[in-house]
């Protein structure tokens, strides 16, 4: 991530990788994933059908996660990550294909992983991936529960160095506990490099649990939890 709150960005390790928890497919009537959903990842279980889970009020306006659509999205998301405040911590610039590629791993996979467009006000300015960080790569570094829910987040470039990053992380944590009743922690691992960023996970009611040693990068592991979400 960027030495600024410029990005608030943070790359991640294939989504794809951990199998599901073994109780999962009796939930869902198959032994090893849930069946795809029509209407994208974001509308599948894994989590709680991600797309209908509405707007949410703050100080800056009215924010709401809208699962990226390539055809619509990818242009706006390629060149929020070939910018360099980016780039540097994402490592995904390049051309379209580049992005498109990251994207559709997502896209293509059981909806562990869901990619997003934050909306402010209607309009798109920030580029989100909500997953499921006890069935992410991640999990073998850190002492995961059932059903926690990681956040990567970069904000477009002109809505930096305004405070929205913890405004927008709060927000979407409160979304993500809201809708998802069997997640008690939302999780994060910015760069420690990235005071800013680290800054900005507490001021929107994270905890700095831990450093954590990534194959990538050395992360702070940001934790909020629901037990505590009303007292910050």
């Amino acid at each position: 991530m960027p030495p600024t709150d410029s990005g608030l960005s943070s790359s991640s390790d294939d989504t794809l990788e951990l199998q599901l928890p073994p109780d999962f497919g009796a939930l869902c009537g198959d032994g090893h994933r849930p069946p795809a959903s029509p209407d994208g990842p974001g509308a599948g279980p894994l989590l709680d059908n991600l797309a209908g889970w509405g707007a949410a009020d703050t100080p800056a306006g009215t924010f709401a996660l809208v699962p990226v659509r390539p055809a619509r999205d990818l242009d706006r998301i390629t060149g929020w990550m070939n910018d360099p405040a980016v780039a540097a911590f994402w490592e995904l610039a390049g051309p379209p294909e580049t992005t498109a590629t990251h994207l559709r791993s997502q896209l293509d996979g059981d909806g562990r992983s869901v990619p997003c467009l934050g909306v402010l006000d209607g309009v798109p300015m920030s580029y989100w991936e909500i997953y499921r960080a006890d069935l992410d790569p991640l999990a073998r570094h850190y002492p995961a529960r059932p059903q926690d829910t990681g956040l990567h987040l970069l904000l477009g470039a002109g809505y930096r160095g305004r405070g929205l990053g913890g405004t927008l992380l709060r927000a979407t944590a409160d979304l993500v506990l809201d809708h998802r009743p069997r997640c008690t922690r939302v999780v994060a691992e910015p760069d420690v490099r990235n005071t800013a960023s680290v800054a900005a996970f507490l001021s929107a009611g994270f905890r700095y649990a831990d450093e954590l040693e990534l194959p990538v990068k050395r992360a702070a592991l940001m934790v909020r939890d629901r037990a505590h979400r009303h007292l910050l």
